[in-house]
């Protein structure tokens, strides 16, 4: 199948906050004319696909949910067939679509995506989980066109060192782009938003405060 519709992946461990950043990301991007459509991955439910449709900020057939009935990184990489067949039902329907994102299934650090099925992936990490994931050198957290950092704001109250984070992430990272993000006040969105512009889209930044 031709992509013919940019695609990001979206990774990351269980409760990193995936599905809360879509929430944020897809209205942002919606308001500056992008067209967007969302595929999730569930185990056995379409559980994240529904949270999104209840949102209301995408028609309800724009959102798709996919039951992978395997462990999530098989069906973002190692077989993606399924979510090949929801993207291409998604072009086939809204032919005006200039991206789709494809949410992963809750995984561990080993999670990657195929360059098959996507263009560029986000791979989601939050502070809850402590401030050595950097040091772990997780194929996700390495590999990733863009690594989001995100429940900042949690640091102070799970004994996360969120300073050593910021000093750390970016040496395992090797240079590539890290956002650090809160969702519920918005810090650090725009970070995400200028990389989806620039490095998927190939458009101009937005205009939103860092």
């Amino acid at each position: 199948m031709n992509k013919s519709v940019a695609r990001i992946g979206v990774g990351g461990p269980v409760g990193s906050g995936k599905t809360a950043l879509l929430e944020c990301l897809v209205p942002m991007l919606t308001q500056q004319g992008i067209e967007v459509a969302v595929v999730t991955n569930d185990l056995l439910t379409t559980e994240d696909a529904d949270r999104l449709k209840k949102k209301g900020f995408l028609p309800e057939s724009r959102i798709v949910g996919v039951e992978t009935g395997s462990c999530p990184h098989t069906a973002i990489r190692e077989d993606p067939t399924m979510n090949l067949l929801a993207v291409n039902d998604l072009e086939l329907l809204y032919p005006e679509l200039d991206l789709i994102f494809i949410e992963s299934g809750g995984d561990n650090l080993a999670s990657t995506f195929s360059y098959d099925l996507v263009d560029s992936y986000l791979f989601v990490i939050d502070v809850g989980a402590g401030d050595d994931i950097p040091r772990k050198n997780g194929p996700g957290f390495v590999q990733a066109d863009l690594v989001v950092i995100n429940k900042i704001d949690l640091a102070p109250y799970v004994g996360a060192d969120l300073d050593l984070i910021r000093q750390q992430a970016p040496q395992h990272r090797k240079g590539k782009p890290i956002a650090y993000t809160n969702c519920k006040t918005k810090d650090g969105l725009s970070v995400v938003i200028d990389f989806i512009l620039e490095t998927v889209l190939f458009r101009t930044a937005s205009t939103m405060p860092k």
